[in-house]
């Protein structure tokens, strides 16, 4: 499994978290410095981005991706949407929380949030509310 990491560097507690919760080893992780221009349209600088990565067009498409977003909402939209594209779904993602309680603050992965699931729940929702309504 590839992370790709556009926000702070992963620890080794986290990723042996995310290999916990996957059950999957962590094969590379691609830090990638996500400074947005807010000058300049978002879609191309994220596209940049991703260019910059050493993965393949069939790579984007079958190897198992994990994303780690950055934490500007925008950015992360237009990120969610280019790598939709590249990778024909969803990709899954990494929620990071700060452990209650810690001093120092530590971080822990909260979950992994697969984004496709959540898009095949709703759209059968969706069909299914939509039968209802014409029953």
């Amino acid at each position: 499994m590839i992370i790709v990491n556009f926000a702070h560097p992963l620890t080794d507690t986290q990723k042996a978290q995310i290999e916990q919760m996957t059950g999957q080893p962590i094969t590379a992780v691609c830090p990638i410095p996500a400074q947005f221009d807010n000058q300049r349209p978002f879609p191309p600088q994220v596209s940049a981005l991703l260019d910059g990565l050493p993965l393949t067009p069939e790579q984007w498409q079958t190897e198992p991706l994990l994303i780690n977003p950055p934490a500007y909402a925008p950015a992360v939209a237009a990120l969610i949407a280019e790598l939709h594209g590249r990778t024909g779904h969803f990709p899954a993602i990494i929620r990071i929380r700060p452990v209650p309680d810690s001093l120092p603050t530590r971080y822990e992965v909260a979950e992994l949030i697969n984004l496709q699931t959540i898009r095949e729940n709703a759209r059968q929702l969706r069909l299914t509310i939509d039968a209802n309504r014409q029953s």
